[in-house]
């Protein structure tokens, strides 16, 4: 693709590129991204929302991210979510070392409940992707309950994109004003910036 694309296109060729990528380049590139997450400004934050990996769907390690943001931030709380298909609800807890996480129907690690945390605490939202383009958008599973999510934060939390992918070569055809696009991306390659326009 080198003009603007379309989601359900775009889903279907960024999951054949993750799912073609073998053990040693998923190990590769994701090294590769955790050393960019070290160069992102994250301020000093008390709530970070992480998401975990769907092994099967090769989406970004982020246990490595985990363990480095309770080092670099001791104080900072992390938070995972719940999420309900059927309704598109998301529900926050933190994460501790009490916490026990169950797999759901998707194979994502969720934590069976816990201290519940509400949106507007949040200040910093890794969030999970298959795709995203030099404005800030970004295509998902196509659920949009991230998109439901962000609504939920206060305006200037820092929405960061974790792909194992630069950014599209053209804008997603079909970005509506529902979409809340990200504050941040990073890559293997490089962290990118976006300006904020829509939130």
């Amino acid at each position: 693709m080198n003009t603007a694309a379309a989601k359900q296109a775009i889903r279907k060729e960024y999951l054949a590129k993750r799912k073609a990528l073998s053990p040693e380049t998923m190990q590769q590139l994701n090294a590769a991204l955790m050393a960019q997450c070290s160069r992102l400004a994250l301020g000093d934050p008390s709530y970070i929302h992480l998401f975990l990996p769907i092994a099967a769907k090769n989406e970004v390690d982020t246990w490595p991210l985990a363990d480095w943001l309770r080092a670099q931030f001791p104080r900072a709380r992390l938070v995972l979510s719940r999420s309900f298909i059927a309704t598109g609800d998301m529900q926050h807890f933190v994460w501790d070392a009490g916490t026990q996480l169950i797999e759901n129907a998707l194979g994502i690690p969720e934590p069976e409940g816990g201290e519940p945390v509400q949106p507007r605490l949040l200040d910093v939202v890794f969030v999970p992707l298959l795709a995203f383009d030099e404005a800030g958008h970004r295509v998902g599973y196509g659920k949009g309950m991230y998109d439901g999510f962000l609504r939920q934060c206060k305006p200037d939390v820092l929405s960061v994109g974790l792909s194992l992918f630069g950014p599209l070569p053209g804008p997603i055809a079909d970005a509506w004003d529902g979409d809340v696009p990200l504050r941040a991306a990073v890559t293997p390659e490089k962290v990118y910036y976006f300006k904020d326009e829509k939130r």
